[in-house]
């Protein structure tokens, strides 16, 4: 495989002290090893993407490789080698992915751009509190304007603390930079300098689903019906490229309200690929996983197994869907015992249709179509189901909240206006 040469110019070490002499010789041992050995996995890794890049099952292959090798890396020096704490050898020891990167970009392996930490701190000012739009698990979201273009984008840092952002970092990256779809968000970019890093989407500028269901301000704007059932449908047609499309199918595995963003027009988007996992294939009906996730939106046979499948996403899709149709969050604690649980509220309520009307957001005022209430309701129902088998495929639900989305529902006579929209494309479906 070759030779790998050192970088930079060698410079003549002053001779340490008798009582470090220990410690030095270590750091060098430890140093000198980890380098060859991610090296050595960097040259692998890019022999393999050049003889697999070629058809799609083997990209994703490739990146369930990549992100494994990376995940051993960082096992390695964050468990094993305690030693590399210290600032000098942490310094000699960051893990250069730019660098790996920009060889993927020369031959278009990940179209996402990379740049430098200057470059997003210039387009956040510094990371100033007045560009903040939000913040999570993984870290802050600023809002920027990149100088280069004068695009206006999402950044969001990664938060240092911890080896599971780093993974997620990895795996969005891989994920968003295969797969391309108009319900998921566009990667543009990011940074990988020393051991900042950030990601950089495009700018959704009317926020996330979450924002406009849940503690309103009075002054914010209420979903109508006609909108809620576009995201919906939107949010379904996103899930159902992940699942029938991506070759093998991806899981999701986060899907919530807050990961749902809006563009103009509320034109939904799935964002935050961290926790996504590849999907079963052959004859093998689930992944087995260590359980992450949001809690109320989870399948409950992956909460108490582990084990994985495309229905997983299917129920967290009917979690969302019932909240867009009730208003309410999928966990409440202020509510009053036994409506904690957005699903545990619901299910008494499916087997009584003189309740549904119970179930609408009280915000709508009244202000939808009984029948599409019902119909998107009996949805929400079935992709709830407690046995994953008796939920429906994501293609089903894509073609009954597309049809919803069509009939527009007209406030001022309280009529339903059929507008015909895309449909979706019949496919071979996977049984789960």
């Amino acid at each position: 495989m070759g030779c790998f040469p050192c970088s930079g110019k060698s410079k003549k070490k002053e001779k340490p002290k008798r009582n470090d002499k220990k410690t030095e010789d270590q750091i060098s041992s430890c140093t000198s090893g980890l380098f060859f050995s991610y090296r050595l996995a960097m040259s692998v890794i890019e022999y393999v993407s050049s003889t697999v890049w070629t058809s799609v099952l083997g990209r994703f292959y490739f990146v369930h490789l990549l992100v494994n090798l990376f995940s051993f890396f960082y096992v390695h020096v964050f468990f094993f080698s305690p030693i590399l704490f210290s600032a000098k050898s942490k310094a000699n020891l960051q893990l250069d992915v730019k660098k790996e990167a920009s060889k993927d970009r020369s031959s278009e392996h990940i179209a996402a751009q990379t740049f430098t930490f200057r470059e997003l701190a210039a387009a956040t000012k510094n990371f100033r509190a007045d560009c903040l739009l939000g913040g999570g698990g993984f870290g802050r979201v600023y809002k920027g304007r990149l100088e280069s273009t004068n695009q206006m984008v999402a950044i969001k840092q990664l938060d240092r603390n911890g080896l599971q952002g780093n993974r997620e970092f990895l795996v969005e990256v891989l994920m968003l930079s295969l797969l391309h779809h108009p319900n998921l968000v566009n990667l543009i970019g990011y940074c990988a300098d020393g051991d900042q890093r950030l990601l950089v989407y495009e700018y959704m500028p009317l926020g996330s689903l979450e924002d406009h269901l849940h503690d309103l301000p009075p002054d914010k704007k209420r979903l109508d019906w006609n909108s809620r059932m576009k995201i919906a449908a939107g949010a379904a047609k996103g899930l159902e490229y992940l699942h029938d499309k991506a070759s093998p199918p991806v899981i999701y595995r986060d899907l919530k309200c807050s990961n749902i963003l809006l563009d103009e027009g509320y034109h939904p988007k799935l964002s935050d690929f961290g926790l996504a996992k590849l999907g079963p294939v052959g004859d093998k009906t689930h992944v087995s996983t260590r359980v992450m996730g949001t809690y109320g939106y989870c399948a409950p046979e992956y909460a108490m197994t582990g084990q994985l499948t495309l229905k997983s996403d299917v129920y967290s899709f009917g979690v969302v869907l019932l909240e867009i149709i009730t208003g309410r969050k999928a966990i409440d604690n202020s509510k009053s015992a036994g409506e904690h649980n957005l699903v545990a509220w619901a299910r008494p309520l499916f087997k009584d249709r003189r309740k549904f009307s119970q179930m609408a957001d009280p915000m709508l005022q009244g202000q939808y179509p009984a029948r599409g209430l019902y119909q998107a309701l009996a949805v929400a129902a079935m992709c709830v189901q407690e046995q994953p088998t008796m939920r429906p495929l994501i293609a089903d639900v894509v073609t009954a909240l597309t049809y919803l989305a069509s009939q527009k529902f007209d406030p001022e006579t309280h009529t339903v206006q059929n507008i015909r929209m895309g449909s979706s494309t019949p496919r071979s479906r996977r049984e789960q």
